[in-house]
Order: structure tokens, then sequence, then C-alpha cells
């Protein structure tokens, strides 16, 4: 009877713990599919099912612009924090460059509020022309993906792949043939998991697009944000974009999820 219920609670409260995850979604997708008189009522109906709110936010909202600026900014961003947040972790790891006080900066930076490097970032951009362009949110995102991404990379460098780069090193590679053939392979998969980290964060950033970003350039969580008329907030167009927003993830994973299963593992591990 004891080793019925070790074997049953835990499928207990992770069944809870998805459920928590889930339901929030299939409510978003629920009320994305019904009428705005049926989105509203509590308890929940289904109504009338159709495309109405989806085909409603690309007529009536600038739905598509939102959606490329953000990708935009997320794909640029996310590829140029990253090889400079590999060689970062690499250097940190293999060669303890700045020690333990860099290090320590790399991590304080995280807990900075995000209002902190606006108010700068601001006066910086708009001296030089780079308010309300993709570009100055591009290079306002790495302020936040880099650091992350430097601190999230460094425990893939280290453990075996210094021993191969060695091995690589005593048959004649140099530095950065053993950095470019060995270390990098190794730590594929952390690189890719991180990269979709670094994504989903510049996707979903808000204050910076706020802040920096104006008419031609704002992403879509400004864009969800401003959907709202005389009448107070339409739930269920809302609800279309929010499902729509998320399709870029959803997208992602099914091609990247093993590596970043396997990369946060080694991590972990290591």
């Amino acid at each position: 009877m004891r080793t019925t219920w070790r074997n049953i609670i835990p499928h207990i409260v992770l069944s809870a713990f998805s459920l928590a995850i889930l339901l929030p979604l299939i409510w978003v997708l629920r009320v994305s599919l019904t009428d705005k008189l049926t989105a509203y009522k509590i308890p929940p109906e289904i109504g009338h099912v159709g495309l109405e709110n989806y085909i409603e936010i690309f007529q009536a909202y600038p739905f598509e612009r939102w959606f490329f600026n953000s990708l935009i900014v997320a794909l640029v961003s996310t590829a140029i924090a990253l090889p400079l947040a590999t060689a970062m972790a690499y250097a940190f790891a293999r060669f303890n460059t700045g020690g333990a006080f860099l290090r320590l900066g790399v991590l304080a930076s995280q807990m900075l509020p995000p209002i902190i490097l606006v108010l700068p970032l601001f006066t910086l951009f708009f001296s030089t022309g780079l308010m309300q362009t993709r570009m100055g949110l591009i290079l306002a995102h790495l302020t936040i993906s880099l650091p992350f991404l430097a601190w999230m990379l460094v425990s893939f460098f280290e453990g075996d792949s210094a021993s191969l780069e060695e091995a690589a090193r005593i048959d004649g590679a140099t530095r950065w043939q053993a950095f470019i053939k060995i270390a990098v392979p190794v730590a594929a998969p952390g690189i890719l998991a991180a990269g979709l980290l670094g994504f989903i964060l510049s996707w979903n950033e808000f204050l910076f697009a706020l802040v920096l970003s104006g008419a031609d350039s704002q992403t879509l969580p400004i864009g969800l944000a401003s959907m709202e008329t005389h009448a107070g907030v339409e739930i269920a167009p809302l609800a279309a974009a929010t499902v729509v927003s998320l399709l870029p993830v959803f997208a992602l994973l099914p091609f990247l999820r093993k590596y970043l299963i396997k990369g946060l593992s080694l991590g972990a591990l290591k």
C-alpha cells in the first residue's frame, strides 16, 4: 500500500502542475474562438466557434507589423548575443578572465531593475537617432540577453571539453581550432538551449519596447497592451492575438526540444 502511494503521489503532483500551466492556455484558446459576448460569460460557455477574432486582429490592428517587428528584433538580438555570449562563457570557463569579480559583475547586471537601464539608453538613443527604431531595440535587448546567456553558458564549457581540447592541442590544433571544432560542438546542445531562451526573453520583453519604440517599431507586447477601445479591452481579439504570438515558440520547440532538455540537464550536471 505504501509503495502504491509513493507511485501515485508524484503523478498527482505532476498532474497538478501540468494543469496549472495548461489551463490558462486552454482558456485563452477557448476565448479566442468564441464571439465577444460569450467571451465575458461566467461560468464559461463555448457558444459560437469561429475564426472571426483572428481575422479582426489583422483587419482592425497593425498586427502583422507588430509580429514582424518582434520577430526581427528577437532573431537579430539573439543572433548577435549568442556568439558573443559563447565567447564570453568560454573565456570565463577556460581562462578565468576577469576572475570572480567580473563573473559577479555579469551576474549582478541581471539583478538591476530594467528601468535603471532604460533611462541612460533613452538619452543615448535620442542623441544618436536610434530612438523609435528596430536597431535601437536590438541594442537595448543585448543589454539583458548577453549577460544572461553568458552566465548560462559557462557551465557548458567546464568539465570534459577541457580534456578534449588539450588532446586536440597536443595533436597540433590551434586554440581557435580547438574552440571551433571541439568546444563548440560539445557545448552545442547548451548553446541551442540558451539561444531558444534568449529568443523567448527578447520576444516577451516589454519595458524597453514601451519606452524606446515608436509607432513603426512597436513589438507584440506593446501592441497587445494597446488593444483597448473606448468600451474597454476586447477580450476575444486580445486572446486571438495572444494565441498567434505564441506560435513562433511552439513552432521552434518540436525541433529544439531534445537539445533544450539535453542542454539544460548537461548544464545542471556540470
